[in-house]
């Protein structure tokens, strides 16, 4: 029974109930509490005894002779009331409100009215701007008392003030503090693990504590992102297993080509050969993925941009670095390198002239590769990051689609972000920035 009560409290309906079951006791305590403070420290006029008390009064004046009415309002006057008879007409010019009265006195009024019978006018009677209660003495008399404050402080607003106000701060408040522990805070923690997540790798990412909704939505999660990476695994495995099948036949088919006669035939099929390869080795290199399971390392990050710009310029083409000599950073130094090197074989393809530049700012270092070439439309920028897309329109040239895709793979890896920018007056602004 224990084991079963204490599964109902992990869950958020049992946590809800509990919370309200405990706010209802701290109400009846603290709401009791604070109206006997109340009523001891604070002057309030018993509007439902005033309204007995005067209709005891109309009662005694009404079979009275004129000679004995003034005697019973002498006596009442004496007695402390501020009292008078006055023609029933004089009901006309009741007034629900009165200029002086604030805002909060008619909330206060309106909500916690007396819970006895109204008199003539109603609890809320203003006349000549003074705060009266009424009551019938006969057909053509009523008898009218005033004299006490027309404030929000009554006995009916006392005696279920303190409690209204208890409640909804003890709700308010009680739910607030359970919104951020039991649904706020898990809620944001998964959403946190889902951004940084690695699909690749096998260990669960969101954490299952909390409540048994909680639990229950972090472990479907988790399972979620296992079958994902199994389905891309067997994926990958199959790609892998075709494209190395295709190697044999390939290699047999060149062969045979070569053994043919010099014709413009034989080199237009070689060619198709080796673009046929090349692409089976781009595709492999893609879906080898070894970015996704490299260590991060601290590492001099300038040096790792110094020496790919440096492999550039050995073989002929103007690539330069600007930035720091040296900038140490956390991250994956060979997907990096490769990361920078697809960059720059795209750029050298399209322009003439490449700049590489580092910055570092608070939290992150920016990796900016720029050329002077056609540049990529505004409206083709996203789709050049999808696997195979090229853009013909402006980029086009002899590769597979695959290095832009490779490099926002990488960056992604690292929780970082990729951004292409048109580069003034013409060319392509790449901009990486990953966390130090």
């Amino acid at each position: 029974m224990f084991r079963r009560l204490r599964r109902v409290t992990m869950t958020i309906r049992g946590q809800i109930t509990i919370i309200i079951l405990v706010a209802l006791v701290t109400i009846i305590t603290m709401g009791d509490a604070m109206e006997r403070w109340a009523r001891e420290d604070l002057a309030a006029p018993d509007l439902e005894n005033i309204a007995e008390k005067l209709n005891g009064i109309a009662e005694l004046l009404g079979p009275a002779s004129p000679e004995d009415r003034q005697i019973i309002l002498t006596n009442a006057r004496r007695a402390g009331w501020d009292i008078e008879l006055t023609p029933t007409a004089t009901a006309s010019r009741f007034a629900q409100s009165s200029s002086h009265q604030s805002f909060l006195d008619i909330v206060a009024a309106r909500l916690f009215p007396p819970d006895n019978e109204p008199p003539i006018g109603g609890w809320q009677t203003f006349l000549d701007d003074r705060r009266v209660i009424a009551a019938r003495v006969d057909d053509g008399t009523i008898v009218i008392t005033a004299g006490f404050p027309d404030s929000m402080l009554s006995s009916a607003f006392l005696g279920r003030g303190p409690y209204f106000f208890v409640a909804f701060f003890v709700l308010i408040g009680f739910f607030f503090i359970f919104a951020i522990r039991a649904i706020t805070e898990p809620i944001q923690r998964i959403a946190q693990a889902a951004a940084v997540s690695d699909i690749t790798t096998g260990s669960p990412v969101f954490e299952e504590r909390g409540t048994v909704e909680i639990v229950a939505l972090a472990r479907a999660l988790n399972g979620m992102r296992r079958r994902i990476r199994l389905m891309i695994e067997a994926r990958t495995r199959m790609l892998r297993g075709i494209g190395h099948d295709l190697r044999t036949p390939l290699t047999r088919l060149k062969l045979r080509v070569e053994r043919m006669g010099e014709s413009g035939q034989k080199d237009a099929l070689l060619s198709d050969i080796d673009r046929i390869a090349s692409l089976l080795v781009e595709s492999l290199n893609y879906l080898r993925n070894d970015y996704a399971t490299e260590t991060i390392e601290l590492v001099d990050v300038a040096s790792i941009l110094q020496t790919v710009c440096s492999e550039f310029a050995d073989i002929g083409h103007t690539v330069r670095y600007t930035g720091p000599n040296r900038l140490l950073a956390r991250c994956r130094p060979l997907s990096i390198t490769r990361a920078v090197t697809n960059l720059c074989d795209n750029a050298v393809k399209f322009g003439d002239k490449v700049e590489v530049t580092m910055a570092e700012r608070l939290e992150t270092v920016l990796i900016t590769v720029e050329d002077d070439g056609p540049g990529i439309p505004q409206e083709l920028r996203e789709r050049v990051l999808e696997p195979f897309f090229k853009s013909d329109q402006s980029r086009a040239g002899g590769g597979f689609g695959l290095g832009l895709s490779i490099v926002a793979d990488i960056i992604h890896s690292h929780q970082g972000t990729l951004e292409l920018r048109q580069r003034n007056p013409r060319g392509l602004s790449v901009v990486m920035a990953i966390p130090k």
